[in-house]
């Protein structure tokens, strides 16, 4: 008699045995992509920009999953050394920015994050079907601590998958924190939009006068996807214009180099696109998108202030890449996690994703809860409700 008993069919999962970290796409196997072909961001074509174009303080782990000999999972992880970092944000106090590089250089310096620090999602890890995921993140976690145990401070486990509950909750090496960082702002493109037209017939008459007022003062603004040529001619430019967003952001742990985006061009070519924005021939901002299969990923940005606030060019950009969506036929757009309100306002909703990390120091990792605050800072923000009820 057949049984349908999650016993059995925990029975019928396949053990992984063993786990290899390489740090060059050269020496990942061949069948590697034909577990990469549902995300992007565990290609080849990416790992190989990561290897070229990371920022400088990160290091780069690609980590092949095996069942005895047969490739059976990939992922991605990153050794990411803060001490490097000048500053983590300039908005808060003068007090709570020493606070908080004194942590950070002293008791979490060195972070290992199994993930992708420069994404928001579940990237990090990909495992065929009948693989028991706990098999895996216990043979990872174990190499883990054997080759870097001594080396860092906190391992991040950075926007996990559902499917690997399991195993943060029943087994545990060392007891971790569950954490949950600024949402994901998701927006759902209805299919009965066509054109942005669509879109502004389904908001309220509020949120259409925003989107009027906005595009009426983004017409100074002269628009143009750029291809590599052009990436190449600004990179100068564009690299200025991101380093003024980053260095006014919230929370930094990283800062992207000057060929960020031309080598993310060549290595993923029609996946990869930005828009510039011009003002009397001069670049005065940029966006850029990835499609990663059914979603539209935003990407880093830049623009200079004083323009950005007489233009409302920001909000003209989140108007673009939603056009940009519609005209693609795309599903969802990944709108990331900063300026939550802004997004919610065009119609983006918050998704929430598990992360999970434990400090090296016993002591400290028992009150690593308390601790979080100061390292993950805390924004209020007011959800939007733009659309029309049904």
């Amino acid at each position: 008699m057949l049984s349908n008993s999650k016993y059995d069919v925990y029975e019928q999962m396949i053990q992984i045995t063993s786990c290899q970290i390489f740090q060059s796409t050269d020496q990942i196997p061949a069948q590697w992509n034909s577990l990469a072909k549902s995300n992007l961001f565990l290609s080849v074509s990416y790992l190989r920009f990561l290897e070229n174009a990371s920022p400088a303080n990160f290091t780069n782990y690609f980590i092949g999953f095996y069942v005895n000999d047969e490739l059976e999972g990939i992922a991605l992880a990153q050794k990411i050394d803060l001490r490097q970092v000048a500053h983590f944000g300039q908005r808060d106090s003068f007090f709570k920015k020493i606070l908080r590089k004194f942590l950070f250089k002293n008791f979490s310096g060195q972070l290992f994050i199994v993930g992708n620090n420069l994404m928001t999602g579940s990237h990090p890890i990909y495992l065929r079907d009948q693989i028991d995921h706990s098999s895996a993140l216990l043979i990872l976690e174990n190499l883990i601590q054997s080759k870097w145990g001594k080396q860092i401070h906190l391992t991040i486990w950075k926007d996990i998958g559902t499917s690997f509950f399991e195993y943060f909750n029943t087994t545990h090496i060392s007891p971790k924190l569950n954490f949950k960082a600024q949402p994901g702002m998701m927006l759902q493109i209805s299919p009965n939009w066509k054109s942005l037209e669509d879109y502004t017939q389904s908001l309220f008459k509020k949120y259409r006068d925003q989107f009027k007022r906005s595009r009426k003062k983004g017409e100074v603004f002269t628009k143009k996807i750029f291809d590599l040529d052009d990436l190449r001619k600004y990179e100068e430019k564009m690299h200025e214009l991101y380093l003024h967003v980053a260095n006014h952001a919230p929370f930094n742990t990283f800062f992207l180099p000057s060929n960020h985006f031309i080598e993310l061009k060549i290595q993923l070519r029609e996946h990869f696109f930005v828009c510039a924005y011009f003002l009397e021939d001069e670049l005065v901002g940029f966006n850029s998108v990835i499609l990663n299969h059914s979603i539209v990923e935003t990407y880093f940005l830049g623009y200079e202030n004083q323009v950005q606030k007489e233009g409302m060019l920001y909000l003209n950009m989140l108007y673009d890449m939603l056009e940009f969506g519609i005209l693609r036929n795309y599903p969802i757009i990944n709108y990331g996690r900063t300026a939550m309100e802004i997004k919610s306002s065009i119609g983006a909703k918050p998704v929430w994703f598990d992360s999970y990390m434990m400090h090296q120091n016993t002591w400290i990792n028992r009150f690593l809860a308390k601790f979080y605050h100061l390292l993950e800072p805390k924004v209020d923000w007011k959800e939007r409700h733009p659309f029309k009820l049904n």
